[in-house]
C-alpha cells in the first residue's frame, strides 16, 4: 500500500499568501497520486493556524470545504514557530505515513518534495531540504546565519548547514520526535540526534511570494539564543575560563604591583583603574546574564505547562 503524506504548514498572519500556497500544494498532491503514484490518495495538506489576528483561520476553514486534500488545526493563541510546526506534527503522525513540512510563505521550492518521497523510498527516515545558496539574501543576514552555524558547530550542537525546517520525517522519527518533552524547542538541533538514516535534497530559494516576514531581527536573535542555550553548557563553562584567566590575570598584576612598591616605581592611575572596574563588571553582568538565561530556561521546563492548545480541528 503507498504510503500516506501530510504536508504541515505552520501558518501565522498568512492570509495573503495562503490561497496561492494551498493551490501549488494540492496540484503537487495531486500530481504525486494521479501521475507519478508515488503517494496515496488519502494524503491530505495540514495547515496549522499559531494564533494568527487576520482572516487566516477563516481562509483554512473555506479551504477546507472546497478543497479534499485541506486539514487545519486552530491553536488557542500564538505559541511561536516551533511550537505550532510541532503541533502540526504531532497531529500528523495519527494521520499519514510520511510527513513534510514547510513555510507557507512559498520561499521553499516545492518540487524537490518528489526527490524527498524518493529518499524515503530508498530508505531514509529523515530527508533535509537544504537551500544551495543565500546570494538572495541581504550581506547581514547572509554573514550572520553562516556566523550563527558555524558557532552551535563550534558548541557542539548538530545541525545541518543552510538547512531551517522544511524536511520530510518518516513516521517512526515523529514519534520518536514527540519524546523529547522540553519546552524550548530548537528543532533544526533535536532532529539530528534522532539516529535516523538521513539525506538531504537542495534547492534555490525564492522570494516571499506575499506578505512580510514573520521573522525580523529581533526573533532571530531569540532563536538563536535558544537554540544555543538549549542544546551546550559550554558558554557556562566559558565564563569559568574566563574567570580562571581573570584570576591569573589579577595575580599577575599583583606580583606586577609589589615588584613596582620594592623598586619605588608605583605610580597612581585613575583611569586605569577605573577601565578594569568597567572591564570586570562587564564581564561580570555578562556571565550573570548567560547563567541567567539556563535559569531560566530551567524554570520553564520544572512548570511542565503543555507547549500549545488546540481550540480545534478541521480534519478530514
Amino acid at each position: 500500500m503507498k504510503p500516506i503524506l501530510i504536508i504541515t504548514v505552520p501558518c501565522f498572519n498568512e492570509e495573503e499568501v495562503l490561497e496561492e500556497t494551498v493551490k501549488r500544494l494540492s496540484a503537487l498532491v495531486n500530481e504525486l497520486i494521479n501521475n507519478q503514484e508515488r503517494i496515496n490518495a488519502n494524503s491530505r495538506i495540514l495547515l496549522v493556524n499559531d494564533g494568527s489576528i487576520d482572516n487566516t483561520w477563516t481562509i483554512i476553514q473555506q479551504l477546507h470545504k472546497s478543497n479534499p486534500f485541506v486539514c487545519g488545526i486552530n491553536l488557542a493563541g500564538n505559541v511561536g514557530h516551533q511550537n505550532a510546526l510541532m503541533a502540526g506534527l504531532e497531529t500528523a503522525k495519527d494521520m499519514g505515513d510520511i510527513i513534510v513540512s514547510i513555510d507557507a510563505d512559498l520561499q521553499d521550492d516545492i518540487s524537490v518534495i518528489k526527490d524527498m518521497i524518493s529518499k524515503y523510498y530508498e530508505g531514509c527516515d529523515i530527508v533535509y531540504g537544504v537551500r544551495k545558496e543565500r546570494k538572495s539574501d541581504t550581506w547581514f543576514k547572509r554573514s550572520t546565519a553562516q556566523g550563527f552555524y558555524k558557532l552551535m558547530s563550534l558548541l557542539g550542537v548538530k545541525s545541518v548547514y543552510n538547512h531551517a525546517d522544511y524536511m520530510l520525517m518518516s513516521k517512526r522519527a515523529v514519534e520518536q520526535l514527540c519524546r523529547y518533552k522540553e519546552k524550548n524547542l530548537f528543532l533544526r538541533g533535536i532532529i539530528p540526534t534522532l539516529g535516523y538514516k538521513t539525506d538531504c535534497v537542495f534547492f534555490d530559494r525564492a522570494e516571499r511570494f506575499a506578505g512580510e516576514s514573520k521573522y525580523p531581527l529581533g526573533k532571530m536573535i531569540n532563536f538563536a539564543i535558544d537554540g544555543i542555550t538549549s542544546f551546550s553548557v559550554k558558554p557556562v563553562r566559558l565564563i569559568f575560563l574566563i574567570g580562571v584567566l581573570f584570576l591569573l590575570i589579577a595575580i599577575g598584576i599583583l606580583i606586577y604591583v609589589i615588584v613596582s612598591m620594592i623598586k619605588g616605581n608605583v605610580v597612581s592611575g585613575w583611569a586605569s583603574l577605573i577601565l578594569s572596574l568597567w572591564f570586570i563588571g562587564g564581564c561580570a553582568l555578562l556571565g550573570i546574564g548567560v547563567i541567567g538565561e539556563y535559569v531560566g530556561k530551567i524554570y520553564l521546563e520544572v512548570k511542565d505547562r503543555p507547549r500549545y492548545n488546540i481550540e480545534s480541528k478541521l480534519i478530514k
